[in-house]
């Protein structure tokens, strides 16, 4: 039985990454949700692709939690939600990072730090359908798209191409 002080704190995640050409300009969102407080989160990228920032927000949501936490986290990436939860980044790990096509897997140094990650927060990843009115989903969006148009765009070091 858990008891109060075992107990990890739940909250909900939701992530967005966009990019303006692919490669290109990129950013990405996260709102975070917890009882009644809400934090979000959000930074662009001179030169980087849809893919590594739609990794990078569930990075960046998960990396700002202080403690273990039950996290819900909500992504319209399919190449996200399936890569966890059909357990395929596990795989391209245990095989050098070579994928079943025997492709090698891109966004290595993501995968690496997600996974890091996951062994410490119990997440459970859900997917949304983008831009379908889901008002969290939204503003990940919005705040993916403000960051590239912001300026102040940042090197994105692990980005290849």
């Amino acid at each position: 039985m858990i008891n109060e002080k075992t107990a990890l704190k739940s909250l909900d995640i939701y992530t967005d990454g966009a990019c303006s050409g692919n490669p290109g300009p990129g950013g990405y969102g996260v709102v975070m949700l917890y009882k009644n407080q809400r934090k979000e989160l959000s930074e662009g990228f001179k030169k980087t692709t849809n893919n590594r920032m739609e990794v990078l927000a569930v990075i960046k949501g998960l990396e700002a939690l202080k403690i273990p936490c039950q996290v819900t986290l909500y992504s319209d990436s399919k190449y996200v939600v399936d890569a966890v939860t059909k357990g395929w980044v596990k795989k391209w790990k245990a095989n050098n990072w070579i994928k079943a096509d025997k492709k090698k897997a891109l966004n290595v140094d993501l995968w690496e730090r997600l996974l890091t990650l996951l062994d410490k927060h119990k997440v459970i990843f859900v997917w949304v359908k983008g831009h379908a009115d889901n008002v969290e989903n939204e503003r990940c969006d919005f705040l993916a798209r403000q960051a590239i148009a912001g300026g102040n765009l940042l090197d994105d070091d692990g980005f290849e191409g």
